[in-house]
């Protein structure tokens, strides 16, 4: 009952907790109760973000209100009195003397903030040093509050811009939706600069943004200036200002939580707060988007941003294939993890650099080439070895490279009768291991290896480089190859090149940026894969169970296509979408696919692989998904999820032809 008080004892602390039934939200009625499981669950997350930072709270004694009538709340920095005596504190100089902030270690601390009302945890981007002084940051935040008219879709687009530019910076942006109207950004640092330096580059940052982007950000303080924009709050970096903790709950009129996410959800139109149930559900699922945000010891200090952003002219003076061109490391195949590209738009691709730096997307596999010994090795995008299966590379008599040893990056593509890149005709080689097999796919089913990029070269490590050196150190080292190796060209003018891949049938294009350093594994704003998608609606007819971080989900839904066969209509299998959904998605598909099943599926023709394990349903919910283009057996290639056609009806589905 409200009011009444119990002691309980968490992790070997004993504490007094009171009015645990108290409403402290009253929109959604979620109580005092509510709010102290909350930390105690997601603490895992929270305290290492936490820890070693003074946190200043902010309190609603009497609950946070409505909207239409917030309620009062107060900043606190000072440890309140008649705090345990096992909460840590350290003092910090002010100019009205020293005051005491806690340390957040432990969950026990955490429920006594809670049990006081303490809702939202602040914390500077620096911890203290082992001196007990205020240490230098090891992080940057950008906060991208959205002034008015403005929504988190304009913020999202606004974070994209800032994540090409930190990217560029050597940086690895973390978005987290603030819990109240905008995003901020994260990057971790190796904490070598003062909290002044850190805020002078990230204000060049803003303002940087701000001038190529004048109509969708400001880096001006003056709230008559933000209108229809969203400004850029370089100032939290300061050493005396403090930034809402991620993983904290806030004050709003819902339990809205500083939640982190991934920059996949961005992309999501219908982008939106999450509470601290969603953000619950997302930790048991094992997704902690800021895995990685801890200090950087062997980083290198920040450099400003003009720097990583110039945009030289794309062709520099050819480097003499002796010269030192990057100290040496330890890049091999066998280590290495491909760079990968983001989606991205035609207006987004014209702003890595003037003139934009296109190529053709091939669609094929993707493989990292070593050259030892004189030998080539390859390995696919996930490591596995696929040397012997292209011995047109591979074998002695394939193509010799003039070094002595070199890391290249590139596509193998087999093409049709019309000279065009055939992923199918592709498929008759990928999984052969057998040498009669090989041998004769070889003369069936000629491939070429599309190179595009070098990444070392006779013991140097060249990922370090802009891409424009990289590739000029490329075409020197294949000139002179006969085919199966080419080096395609490059491409200045994006619709120019989207048009003419069109035309010809190509899957669509990357735009990178000429400036940008090779990042292994990592899939970077710098290069951008524009393809040309198609839109196809399909009814639903079953589910496959979700595996991993979506095993209390589905994994994918099964789609199919009426069709006319022997005089009568019926249903055409099409494949499988597991990509595009959000976790608010997921759940709404779940909630109007469960009363729909049925015992068997509603169709013929369901691959065995994907009926293994798939649960039916009625044929009644119509989705739309994009796509790349029809297998010559009529299945969805690369199909990715976009929402329910409530609008239409199974029997209104038109084929794309």
């Amino acid at each position: 009952m409200v009011g009444q008080g119990q002691v309980v004892q968490i992790d070997g602390r004993r504490l007094r907790v009171t009015n645990l039934d108290k409403i402290v939200y009253p929109s959604t009625g979620t109580t005092k109760g509510e709010i102290i499981a909350y930390y105690t669950a997601i603490a895992p997350l929270l305290l290492p973000l936490l820890d070693g930072r003074p946190v200043t709270r902010k309190r609603w004694v009497e609950g946070v209100g409505t909207t239409d009538a917030p309620g009062d709340a107060f900043f606190t920095k000072q440890l309140e009195p008649g705090a345990p005596e096992w909460i840590p504190r350290q003092p910090i100089e002010h100019s009205d003397g020293p005051k005491e902030y806690p340390l957040v270690e432990d969950v026990p601390t955490l429920v006594w903030l809670a049990q006081v009302a303490a809702i939202e945890l602040h914390v500077p981007q620096w911890r203290f040093a082992p001196d007990g002084l205020p240490g230098r940051p090891d992080r940057l935040v950008l906060d991208l509050d959205p002034g008015p008219g403005v929504g988190l879709a304009q913020c999202a687009e606004v974070a994209r811009i800032a994540r090409r530019i930190l990217t560029g910076m050597g940086l690895d942006p973390f978005p987290v939706t603030s819990g109240s109207k905008g995003i901020h950004l994260y990057a971790a640092l190796p904490g070598e600069q003062t909290s002044a330096e850190i805020s002078a580059v990230v204000k060049e940052l803003a303002r940087l943004i701000e001038n190529d982007h004048p109509d969708l950000a400001t880096s001006v303080m003056a709230k008559a200036e933000r209108g229809g924009k969203v400004f850029l709050d370089w100032s939290q970096n300061n050493g005396k200002k403090t930034t809402i903790s991620p993983y904290s709950l806030r004050g709003r009129a819902q339990p809205w939580v500083a939640a982190p996410r991934t920059w996949e959800e961005l992309d999501d139109p219908q982008l939106a707060q999450l509470d601290l149930d969603q953000v619950l559900a997302r930790a048991a699922a094992g997704q902690d988007p800021l895995v990685a945000l801890r200090p950087m010891a062997d980083a290198a200090p920040l450099a400003p941003p003009a720097a990583a952003t110039a945009t030289p002219s794309r062709r520099s003076a050819r480097r003499p294939l002796s010269t030192p061109v990057a100290s040496a490391g330890p890049t091999t195949a066998a280590t290495l993890a491909p760079m990968l590209a983001e989606n991205g738009t035609p207006a987004i691709a014209r702003t890595l650099s003037d003139p934009s730096w296109v190529e053709v997307k091939w669609d094929g596999i993707r493989a990292i080439g070593t050259w030892a010994d004189g030998r080539m090795l390859l390995h696919a995008r996930r490591g596995t070895d696929i040397t012997a299966r292209y011995p047109e590379l591979t074998a002695d008599g394939a193509p010799f490279l003039p070094v002595s040893d070199a890391v290249v990056d590139g596509e193998i593509v087999a093409f049709d009768a019309q000279s065009r890149p055939s992923f199918s005709l592709l498929q008759n080689r990928m999984h052969l291991t057998r040498p009669r097999e090989i041998e004769r796919e070889v003369v069936r089913t000629p491939i070429v290896y599309m190179l595009f990029d070098l990444l070392r070269l006779d013991g140097h490590d060249l990922t370090g480089l802009p891409l424009r050196e990289r590739r000029t150190l490329l075409e020197d080292v294949v000139a002179g190859l006969d085919a199966p190796v080419q080096v395609p060209p490059v491409f200045d003018d994006v619709d120019a090149a989207l048009a003419a891949s069109r035309e010809f049938g190509l899957e669509g294009v990357v735009a990178k940026d000429p400036s940008s350093r090779y990042r292994p594994g990592q899939r970077s704003p710098s290069w951008l894969k524009l393809k040309h998608t198609r839109m196809q609606e399909a009814v639903i007819v079953g589910i496959r169970p979700g595996k991993g971080g979506r095993e209390s989900t589905l994994g994918s839904l099964l789609l199919a296509v009426p069709e006319e066969s022997a005089g009568r209509r019926a249903l055409r299998y099409v494949g499988r979408v597991g990509t595009g959904f959000t976790d608010r998605i997921l759940r709404d598909l779940l909630d109007r696919l469960e009363p729909l099943r049925v015992p068997k599926a509603p169709l013929d023709g369901v691959p065995a692989p994907d009926a293994s394990d798939a649960l039916w349903v009625r044929p009644e919910l119509v989705g739309e998904v994009e796509f790349a283009n029809w297998t010559p057996d009529g299945v969805l290639r690369h199909a990715r999820w976009r929402g329910l056609r409530p609008d239409k009806t199974p029997e209104e589905i038109v084929v794309d032809s």
